[in-house]
């Protein structure tokens, strides 16, 4: 499955807002040392079979793409987002295990 890197606009309505499957973002800095440890867990979630075909992964630096982390909010990295129809369905602020991130995403799946 793999990430997406979204550095502007036009990608993320591509990518997250017109998207068909609810989207998990990432909102990082290089500079961000709980991203850092975040961005593996991300990886492997993305990787993972039991969200193949039903959740979308993507990556936004928020040195790179300030106005879309404006836009949500997002004061404090990491920051991670669930998306579904552009709509925020959950979100978890700071660094987290990848079982926190596993239960955010199937509770957020069972109510769509």
């Amino acid at each position: 499955m793999g990430i997406t890197q979204i550095s502007d606009a036009k990608t993320w309505e591509t990518d997250v807002i017109s998207s068909d499957k609810p989207v998990f973002v990432d909102f990082w800095a290089e500079w961000c040392g709980p991203c850092r440890m975040v961005g593996p867990v991300v990886e492997e979630l993305s990787s993972m079979e039991k969200y193949e075909g039903k959740v979308n992964f993507v990556k936004v630096n928020v040195d790179q793409a300030g106005e879309l982390a404006s836009k949500y909010n997002v004061f404090s990295i990491p920051t991670l987002i669930l998306l579904n129809r552009g709509e925020i369905i959950a979100q978890q602020v700071g660094a987290g295990s990848k079982e926190t991130y596993e239960n955010m995403i199937d509770r957020a799946l069972e109510k769509i």
